[in-house]
């Protein structure tokens, strides 16, 4: 999984910059935060599954330990991002939540 943070950012910045009177986002031809967003799901959905896929050619013999356990902690990097990522999220919400009132 590879995600490179100045994309991230640019997105970021163009998402919340273009604000119209409506209240929607302004089409500057660039990748927006959801699409930068569903890169990166997908970029974690593949290191999981690659970690999957190397845990069983482990299993059936078809595969060496370097291999599988670079790919398992891949994976499992993967995932702490994932969790981390929406603890952030949920964490911001509640905050937003509690602003408002």
């Amino acid at each position: 999984m590879v995600m490179n943070i100045a994309d991230a950012l640019a997105a970021y910045r163009q998402g919340s910059g273009g604000m119209g009177k409506a209240g929607s986002v302004a089409d500057t031809g660039g990748e927006s935060f959801a699409d930068t967003l569903k890169s990166f799901a997908d970029d974690a959905l593949g290191s999981i599954k690659s970690g999957e896929k190397a845990a069983t050619a482990a299993a059936t013999g078809k595969s060496d330990l370097a291999t599988v356990v670079t790919a398992i902690n891949n994976a499992e990097l993967t995932l702490q991002t994932i969790v981390t990522i929406r603890d952030k999220v949920i964490s911001a919400y509640q905050s937003i939540v509690q602003t408002q009132m």
